[in-house]
């Protein structure tokens, strides 16, 4: 991939106060997902209760309507990766490992997260590998603060997902966060010389977003144009934060732990 300019926003105390705003509330609303997802509901469920929370808290859902896709949710099921389409049909079932991934937009600033719910009674695999992408997420997280390189994050990421034995996704990668849902800096779950790796700055605010694979990290598209998938067919697990780069460390914008 050619590398490009890059333009990183570093954000106002205003800013960073109306994204803090928008950070809480897309923590709300998954932390209250993960309490309410069970078997025998459908993912489309799951969906409307987020759009009807979107309209409680007088926010924009983030997701629907971005080049074209149609719901507030990404729902990703089992060997689902990314970006799965709320679906009527989809039930939900003991055992099965989903990914809700949403957005909200708050005066015109974005949050944006994803966590990974094991339903329960579920394999030791399953519970293992969502355990692995969750401390994946934070291995990166904690390399966060003014002055490191972007890539000491992804090194971070991929060094302890890959001691666990599994594989981090290589075509799909975090991003900046702001004003738009996806903006400058690409951030890479792995170590890479095809994308930059720029220096980081308080300021600026990154949705860190490690996709971790049992098998290989290969995936593919499916015929609906959205639902990305492992090729093996193995299991797949997602967390994502957005954060604050400060002078110190980092600030979880989209922390639920203090909800």
């Amino acid at each position: 991939m050619a590398l490009r300019s890059m333009l990183i926003g570093v954000r106002s105390d205003k800013e960073i106060e109306k994204m803090r705003r928008a950070g809480r509330i897309v923590g709300t609303v998954l932390k209250e997902i993960m309490q309410m997802a069970k078997p025998g509901m459908t993912t489309a469920d799951l969906d409307a209760y987020a759009e009807q929370r979107c309209r409680d808290f007088n926010v924009i859902p983030a997701f629907k309507g971005y080049h074209g896709f149609p719901g507030c949710l990404c729902t990703s099921v089992n060997n689902e990766v990314v970006h799965g389409i709320p679906n009527p049909r989809k039930v939900l079932q003991a055992g099965d490992v989903l990914k809700v991934d949403f957005g909200a937009i708050y005066q015109g600033w974005h949050g944006d997260s994803c966590v990974t719910i094991g339903l329960e009674p579920l394999t030791d695999k399953a519970r293992h590998l969502i355990e692995v992408a969750e401390k994946g997420l934070y291995a990166g997280i904690a390399q966060v603060r003014h002055g490191v390189l972007l890539q000491e994050i992804s090194g971070a990421i991929q060094d302890y997902v890959e001691a666990q034995g599994y594989s981090v996704v290589r075509q799909f990668v975090g991003h900046g966060v702001g004003r738009k849902l996806h903006e400058d800096p690409q951030v890479p779950n792995y170590r890479t010389k095809e994308l930059p790796n720029p220096r980081l700055k308080a300021g600026m605010t990154l949705a860190i977003e490690p996709m971790v694979n049992v098998g290989s990290y290969a995936t593919r598209l499916l015929a609906d144009k959205w639902t990305v998938v492992t090729v093996d067919g193995s299991l797949s697990a997602q967390f994502e934060h957005t954060v604050l780069v400060t002078r110190d460390g980092y600030e979880l914008l989209t922390d639920r732990s203090i909800l």
